[in-house]
């Protein structure tokens, strides 16, 4: 059986239609990542804990993120944190298979790039860290949101991508019913 490339029936397990785009802005999100990060790790020279005052409702903070989102499911050993790395990348190879085989258009293939890019950026840190390096802290009126870095704004702009590509799907499925 050959396989096509054009993301129809027949698609390959691992190249369709839409993996091209989706490599280049994953691969973009992880260099974007990972540039940021050690540029405030080694060229700003950012320690641990310390705080920047950017703007009144920013700040550069380093904290090492052990655990998953909001530091839920924290994981302190080595095992644990390469643990979470093989899972992020479990994660992805999935997420690329659904690409691959099920992708529909460009937004959902930029949207699962961008959910892969910070996934594996987050997962690089992991491993050479023993943790996420996080660095932005937002803040208005006494209250602070969590610290988080370009790869978790990927990921989430990639999940609010995902969610619009399937609303539009949706509505545009059923105008074509009526």
């Amino acid at each position: 059986m050959s396989e096509s490339t054009d993301g129809g029936p027949g698609a390959g397990w691992l190249w369709g239609q839409w993996s091209r785009l989706a490599l280049r802005v994953a691969v973009a999100t992880i260099i974007a990542d990972q540039a940021h990060k050690w540029w405030m790790i080694l060229g700003y020279q950012i320690r641990h804990g310390e705080r920047v005052y950017v703007a009144p409702f920013m700040d550069w903070v380093f904290v090492l993120n052990k655990g998953v989102s909001y530091s839920l499911l924290s994981l302190d050993s080595q095992t644990g944190q390469y643990f979470l790395a093989v899972f992020s990348v479990v994660v992805s190879v999935g997420l690329w298979v659904w690409l691959a085989r099920m992708g529909t258009s460009r937004l959902m293939a930029a949207s699962l790039g961008l959910i892969i890019g910070g996934a594996i950026g987050n997962a690089i840190d992991r491993i050479t860290l023993g943790g996420v390096a996080d660095f932005f802290s937002l803040h208005a009126f006494g209250y602070y949101w969590y610290v988080f870095n370009i790869a978790d704004v990927a990921i989430v702009a990639g999940v609010i991508g995902l969610l619009y590509d399937s609303i539009s799907t949706s509505r545009n499925a059923a105008a074509n019913r009526d």
